[in-house]
């Protein structure tokens, strides 16, 4: 596999920041995802860091180094985070439970498979066509779906999730796959906080016209002015697909070199017996930084 990718987390308006984003490799696999913990509920910084270390800690353990079936792992995987949410509260006899949105891609043999439960969205953009972005668990995305079949009652506020990860019932995940990539291809997972002030059109139009170093700080800036000082915390992760074929002139991550065993994340990927650490804006942005700064680093490196 070969991919470049750029991310960027910011705390907006907010008192503190309850996205979380990152990714993972093998040398046949790669898993890029995002959570944006639910304000209103208790910990949802927390809720989101754990549903990523439970998808990181799945995925080391089964991509060996390719997964076997991916849209399986999605399934397994989401479930999985939601009942270590569940087992959380339940251990600390909590009142309410953390609870988390989460949009994870895998890519395997050129193919992509996505998952998302919740709002937090994956556009996948070719050229300067958007082919595809999931559809929010929201009474807004479902009645737009069924309006000409079912009104939805006027009662609803159509802005509420109707499912997501810690609530007491099981959480409904779509899973789209498999989907061929081609060269150039851009795949963007992002929190509620881009997309709800940044329209989809401008996120298209930015993506496929830039870099992603350029891109995506420019995407997130775009939404922080438009949230203004109450905005929500604003979150991306994006990559693009190169094809190893293009070996001259190629940027960005290369897999092809690495053992079976191996595995590389930016997730913490074991879950320990304690509460995940709480990661404060600055450590957030100086993990980030420091991630963008290798990855550009590798990009510079004579091929």
């Amino acid at each position: 596999m070969r991919f470049s990718v750029f991310q960027v987390s910011r705390k907006g308006g907010r008192e503190k920041n309850e996205d979380r984003m990152g990714y993972c490799y093998t040398r046949d696999a790669g898993l890029f995802a995002l959570a944006d913990g639910m304000g209103g509920h208790p910990e949802g910084e927390v809720a989101s860091q754990m549903a990523l270390q439970t998808l990181a800690s799945l995925f080391q353990t089964e991509a060996k180094p390719a997964l076997r079936n991916p849209a399986r792992f999605l399934q397994d995987g989401i479930q999985a985070a939601h009942h270590a949410l569940l087992r959380y509260a339940t251990e600390r006899a909590m009142v309410d439970t953390p609870r988390t949105t989460i949009v994870a891609c895998v890519i395997q043999s050129g193919m992509a498979y996505w998952a998302h439960c919740g709002d937090s969205r994956l556009y996948l953009v070719r050229g300067r066509n958007l082919v595809v972005r999931t559809r929010d668990h929201s009474y807004t995305e479902l009645q737009q779906a069924l309006s000409h079949v079912v009104p939805l009652d006027a009662r609803y506020n159509r802005s509420v999730l109707f499912t997501c990860l810690g609530s007491p019932g099981k959480p409904v995940v779509d899973i789209v796959g498999p989907v061929p990539l081609y060269a150039r291809d851009r795949i963007l997972v992002c929190s509620d906080g881009l997309w709800s002030v940044v329209t989809d059109a401008t996120i298209v139009d930015v993506l496929s016209s830039r870099p992603l170093a350029e891109a995506v700080p420019d995407l997130v800036e775009q939404a922080l002015r438009n949230g203004g000082p109450h905005g929500d915390n604003v979150t991306v992760l994006s990559l693009e697909w190169e094809e190893l074929a293009e070996q001259e002139g190629a940027s960005g991550i290369s897999t092809q070199t690495l053992s079976e065993d191996v595995f590389a994340s930016t997730i913490q990927a074991t879950m320990a017996d304690t509460a995940p650490i709480d990661l404060d804006e600055a450590e957030i942005e100086r993990s980030i930084r420091e991630i963008n700064e290798a990855i550009q680093r590798a990009a510079r490196k004579p091929r």
